[in-house]
């Protein structure tokens, strides 16, 4: 295996079982990748989940560019697609937990976020891309970091300086006694660990699936040799299956990053904690 941690490639396309060689598991190295440009050594670089990213960004605004450049009365297909996606977002997860007279001004918000967490899972399964942006923890804490700041300004805005200390504390004088540690507890959980597992639970669930996805491909490969032809041949099945499960858990993770943010928007705007 090569000594480089930052190869393009997971594991050396020459190295099979009964060749002397042990299996090349995916590790950290395989969510490292070589600066397309710049020195890594100075912070200053671009590198493939940067232009991912990029890439991502630029394909949805150009989708919905496209899609409502001319929005017609009897919408065209890529019209068609592209409402049904924004309209399930708005009804189905937006108006269901904010409601339709608070929610309508966060649905531009809620429907970005979304198809950008899908677009950056996507990556996974897209041919050459072949890595979900999401599974390098900087991308959904900086996303989870965006919805903590907003839910933090609208409680302060909606209910001022009290109102945000009983909101983030869980304040309810019927708790009697256990009053004071059930607030630390909420302090702490709302304020320190909330935008930790809103970031951590996406970017768990992507770095997982992709290190899955990697263990078959490349057992798939590695046992492509003599009588191991045979398991070989269940590893890309597995192969196979993994990648349609990430395709359903993909979206499932944009989903409930997107729920979890509407959850949080509505604590800050509910009148009673």
């Amino acid at each position: 295996m090569s000594a480089d941690p930052t190869q393009v490639l997971a594991f050396e396309t020459d190295c099979h079982i009964f060749d002397g060689c042990g299996f090349p598991a995916p590790g950290l190295h395989s969510f490292l990748f070589k600066p397309l440009w710049g020195d890594a050594d100075s912070n200053l670089y671009f590198n493939k989940t940067m232009l991912l990213a990029l890439l991502g960004t630029v394909i949805i605004v150009g989708f919905f560019w496209a899609a409502f450049r001319k929005p017609q009365v009897v919408p065209g297909k890529l019209q068609m697609v592209a409402e049904a996606g924004y309209d399930f977002i708005r009804r189905g997860v937006v108006y269901e937990t904010i409601g339709k007279k608070e929610g309508e001004k966060y649905v531009p918000l809620v429907v970005s976020l979304f198809f950008f967490v899908w677009m950056m899972n996507l990556w996974s399964i897209i041919p050459v891309a072949q890595f979900p942006v999401t599974a390098i923890i900087s991308y959904p804490l900086v996303l989870a970091l965006i919805v903590y700041v907003l839910w933090v300004s609208l409680t302060f805005k909606r209910h001022g300086f009290v109102g945000f200390f009983k909101n983030v504390t869980g304040y309810d004088k019927s708790l009697g006694a256990v009053l004071p540690l059930a607030m630390v507890i909420e302090f702490f959980s709302n304020l320190l660990v909330r935008p930790f597992t809103h970031a951590v639970r996406l970017f768990a669930n992507m770095f997982a699936g992709h290190t899955l996805l990697l263990l078959f491909t490349i057992a798939s490969w590695y046992l492509l040799n003599g009588i191991g032809i045979a398991y070989a041949g269940v590893s890309f099945v597995m192969t196979l299956v993994m990648t349609a499960f990430e395709l359903f858990i993909q979206a499932l993770q944009a989903y409930v990053f997107v729920l979890l943010t509407c959850t949080y928007i509505q604590g800050a705007l509910a009148e009673h904690h």
